[in-house]
């Protein structure tokens, strides 16, 4: 797979960027019912299912990581969980169809027995069914990998982002690949993409959360940026770019929203407080769009802003693809 060139940019080069074309946006905080006063937080965009518009969210007590995927539909102004639908035992839900069926999946988190520090090997777990109740687990990425996303593209075959850690990928890089079938959705094909090493700098690491297909045949990335400061403290931004299917070549990143254009809230920790977890993006009529988020790791907001995957569908876009 050929790749261009792109000289990684910091999260304080691209937050500089950022300022100077700052997105006029408005922003709400979402309200969830019947969760039993837990945290609702690193949701989806709405999707339709079951007649409904549904958000799968990751429901958690503000003082523990032990979490389900719930999936909501809204009534009366609050999101509440769907009638019929289990909750799964998993992290950070993603949803998307392929071939009929709703693919899904979250974070499996386990811990080492006898490690002090509490969950510590991690990986994606995929489920898949004709209707949300009948979600049954049939694949898993590899031990260490989160934000594995999958997108149909029109021959049939199924692009996917992955994110390896470690040895490969350091403290989080984003990898592509395009799968004949989900009979090859394996830990195996998974570990072997193609890796962005010239996306983040080796202090600062990032994933993909949702995939587009764009009316040129690209697809457009709606995934994070984060980094640690001096005391330790995480932040997350998040951040688009495009990729070329057939070539796997890619634009550079761009930070569509911050932590800053959301109202104020409260965080899971201290140390969490400047988190941005881009869930999924809707594109709406007028050149806008809809920005689903998880904030602090402890809420869920919404931004309307406009369309940041346009500049990738225009006639010039080729010149995004270069060095």
């Amino acid at each position: 797979m050929d790749t261009l060139t792109h000289r990684p940019q910091s999260c304080m080069q691209l937050l500089e960027e950022y300022a100077a074309s700052r997105l006029e946006g408005t922003a709400i905080k979402l309200r969830f019912a019947e969760v039993g006063g837990r945290d609702v937080y690193n949701i989806t965009a709405p999707f339709e299912a079951e007649g409904v518009d549904v958000i799968a969210g990751r429901v958690e007590a503000r003082d523990s990581e032990d979490s389900e995927i719930v999936f909501f539909s809204e009534r009366d102004g609050l999101w509440r969980p769907l009638p019929g639908v289990p909750s799964l035992p998993y992290q950070d839900p993603f949803v998307c169809s392929v071939g009929g069926e709703w693919i899904g999946g979250g974070v499996e988190a386990w811990a080492i027995p006898d490690d002090p520090n509490g969950f510590s090997c991690w990986r994606t777990v995929f489920f898949r069914g004709r209707t949300l109740g009948e979600l049954r687990r049939f694949a898993v990425g590899p031990d260490l990998m989160k934000d594995i996303r999958l997108l149909e593209l029109p021959d049939g075959r199924i692009a996917v982002c992955t994110r390896p850690q470690g040895a490969v990928g350091g403290l989080g890089q984003i990898g592509f690949t395009v799968l004949d079938s989900l009979e090859q959705l394996t830990a195996r094909r998974l570990e072997q993409a193609t890796i962005y090493a010239d996306q983040f700098i080796p202090e600062e690491w990032g994933g993909a959360n949702e995939l587009h297909l764009l009316s040129n045949g690209d697809i457009g990335v709606l995934g994070h940026i984060a980094r640690y400061d001096e005391a330790g403290d995480r932040h997350y931004y998040s951040m688009t770019f495009a990729i070329r299917p057939d070539t796997g070549a890619r634009t550079a990143m761009k930070i569509i929203a911050v932590r800053d254009d959301f109202e104020s809230g409260s965080a899971k920790r201290p140390d969490l407080t400047d988190i941005l977890f881009s869930g999924g993006l809707k594109r709406l009529p007028g050149g806008r769009a809809a920005l689903y988020v998880g904030v602090s790791d402890a809420e869920a907001h919404v931004m309307h802003l406009p369309d940041p995957f346009l500049e990738y569908e225009q006639s010039s876009r080729d010149a995004l693809y270069t060095a």
